[in-house]
């Protein structure tokens, strides 16, 4: 049954929040495939510290800039968390506020992975400082890097929990298609599925990995789409938003 709780904003201005939502989301997204693909993939050799240390050396600059972004990610990430709250909240607002806790524990985590990023590189940078020779620097980078795959990954856990709850309120909104919705819930479930396999058989992660995560990126960029371009159903959202009529007895 959807919440009766009132919201301040009016069909039109629900559209535009929409679009400002799906317009973060896209950024997101962008910036989360630049840095796994064209940064870190390209820097990181699996199981070889060595070849890692010298590659992210040699394009230190390259290896900061994902950094960067992995910030400014998280600012993207904290303002569409909001923007979720107002558009789903006429749904369901104890839901939805579940759905923003588990928003913000993910971001949380998620900055502590971006921090050891930045750690990797104090080692390659004040090894000899520190007391460490080569292969110590070498191996304490990646292992922070390692550390932040881990880290990462208990990241989109709590996402992937929020992601459920997300498309169950979009199939429950009608402003939003059903369909996003589900594929939001279809985005969640993998997400947790990818992590639990991730710590529990890091062989058979191997063997799934990366498409294990190929219908989370459909599901999301469904629904950033769907916020970019479609917006939202005003009619729809009026009805659910209006104002549970008074009784009055004469």
């Amino acid at each position: 049954m959807p919440d009766q709780h009132q919201t301040e904003l009016g069909g039109k201005d629900a559209r535009r929040t929409a679009r400002i939502a799906g317009a973060l989301y896209l950024v997101i997204i962008v910036i989360g495939l630049l840095g796994e693909t064209l940064i870190r993939n390209s820097l990181v050799v699996a199981g070889n510290a060595a070849e890692t240390a010298r590659r992210i050396v040699a394009s230190e600059w390259l290896w900061r800039l994902g950094i960067a972004g992995q910030l400014l990610l998280l600012l993207c990430a904290v303002a569409l968390s909001l923007a979720w709250y107002v558009l789903l909240r006429p749904v369901n607002r104890k839901l939805t506020l579940l759905a923003m806790f588990f928003a913000l524990v993910s971001l949380a985590v998620e900055s502590v992975s971006a921090l050891q990023l930045q750690g990797a590189l104090t080692p390659l940078l004040a090894g000899a400082r520190l007391g460490m020779d080569g292969p110590q620097a070498q191996a304490a980078a990646y292992l922070a890097i390692v550390g932040h795959s881990y880290a990462f990954a208990v990241a989109l856990m709590f996402f992937g929990a929020e992601c459920l709850i997300v498309g169950h309120l979009i199939r429950k909104s009608g402003y939003f298609p059903a369909a996003v919705g589900a594929m939001m819930q279809l985005a969640g479930l993998c997400y947790l599925v990818n992590t639990f396999i991730m710590v529990l058989s890091p062989s058979l992660h191997g063997a799934v990995f990366p498409a294990i995560l190929v219908p989370s990126f459909l599901g999301e960029s469904a629904f950033c789409l769907c916020l970019l371009f479609k917006g939202i159903n005003i009619p729809a959202w009026e009805r659910m938003t209006a104002p549970a009529p008074s009784l009055i007895f004469h």
